[in-house]
């Protein structure tokens, strides 16, 4: 029992020191900070106010929401007290019996507040009206009328902005947690499944990759995060996928590829992260969205293959078994690409796995997204 709790320990350990080294999470967030920056660029948060306050956390956004009324409420009340006051309209100032109010029934602190909020809030109870008799009063009306729309639409507008924000819709696109290496039709193929978990479709999909890593140039320079363009594609292509069902990206890994030189002993020792972009617009809202994702040496396997998760049922419909999503099954794949290419008879057998029966469906081996052959 002891052992096993220092296992997950360690293990937990190893995880939060991966999270650390590696600039983009597996749900998107970039893993990077700011230092040194001049005081003079924080004003530059305060120019763009709209950007930084849909930013903001959904809890910073309430308190600024309940702040901002309440504190104008309570300033206008303030206001409304000054009014009384001036015209002599408050209970300890013994107004005479036919004495003009400013504003009937405000004759405390108490009442000033309320008619401040029934005034913003275009409530109207009745009972406190303002009277023609005082400019200052009828001004002062405006003015908080005015203030008050003010903050209203901006308020109502950044919450319905964070609401709507394409962030949202990101969650609901997923990749495998592994990217896996194996061949298929006389190439060898890096390969990562994504899927949309929504029927509504992602118009104008497109996806790319970068590999960051750190190089050194031949004067000596140190170049961190060296980024690399990776390509992906699918059966169709790269532009413009059809993202009704789960697709699988291919990268083939020939000589231009960055993955060339690798094998299958030395992946685990390489020190670099793929991140893969998929950019496209939401056919619900027509708002463009990205959802990122990154995988480092450790989440690809070298020599498996993802499971079928499309089928076809006897009546007819197609099914997809997310069951299956992240699930692999070993195939025997050559010791690196240059034996691939060269010698093709160097494989290495991973540790055998068993697959999954997907009892009641046919499996018809089609719309996985790969390169016109079977998965």
């Amino acid at each position: 029992m002891v052992s096993g709790i220092r296992k997950h320990i360690r293990d937990h350990l190893l995880q939060q020191r991966i999270c650390r080294s590696r600039l983009v999470t597996k749900d998107g967030r970039c893993n990077i900070e700011f230092g040194n920056m001049k005081y003079g660029n924080h004003f530059a948060y305060l120019m763009d106010f709209w950007t930084t306050f849909v930013d903001l956390r959904w809890r910073f956004v309430l308190f600024f929401f309940i702040a901002s009324f309440t504190l104008s409420w309570f300033f206008f009340g303030l206001l409304w007290f000054w009014v009384a006051w001036s015209n002599g309209d408050l209970t300890w100032q013994n107004p005479s019996w036919d004495h003009l109010y400013c504003v009937d029934n405000v004759n405390n602190l108490t009442t000033a507040f309320l008619f401040s909020v029934e005034t913003q809030t275009s409530i109207g109870y009745g009972i406190r009206v303002i009277t023609p008799l005082c400019p200052s009063a009828i001004a002062l009306f405006m003015i908080q009328f005015l203030i008050g729309s003010i903050i209203n639409c901006f308020l109502c507008g950044v919450i319905l902005a964070k609401i709507s924000r394409s962030k949202k819709r990101a969650k609901t696109i997923t990749f495998t947690k592994m990217a896996v290496i194996c061949p298929k039709k006389d190439f060898l193929w890096l390969m990562i499944r994504v899927a949309n978990l929504r029927k509504t479709l992602m118009i104008g999909s497109q996806i790319y990759g970068k590999l960051l890593r750190t190089t050194i140039t031949p004067d000596g320079e140190t170049i961190i995060m060296d980024q690399v363009n990776i390509e992906f594609m699918v059966d169709a292509g790269k532009d413009n996928l059809f993202f009704v069902c789960p697709l699988t990206l291919y990268h083939v890994i020939d000589k231009s590829s960055p993955f060339f030189e690798m094998a299958v002993d030395t992946l685990q020792k390489q020190e670099f992260e793929l991140v893969v972009f998929l950019d496209g617009t939401a056919e619900s809202t027509s708002s463009s969205c990205q959802v990122r994702t990154s995988f480092i040496p450790q989440e690809i396997m070298w020599g498996y293959n993802f499971m079928p998760i499309i089928s076809r049922s006897k009546e007819g419909k197609y099914r997809v078994d997310f069951s299956n999503f992240s699930k692999v099954v070993p195939v025997a794949t050559a010791h690196c690409p240059y034996c691939f290419h060269n010698i093709g008879h160097h494989l290495c057998s991973p540790s055998p796995g068993n697959g999954i029966d997907n009892g009641g469906f046919e499996d018809i081996g089609i719309l996985e997204g790969s390169p016109t052959f079977s998965a």
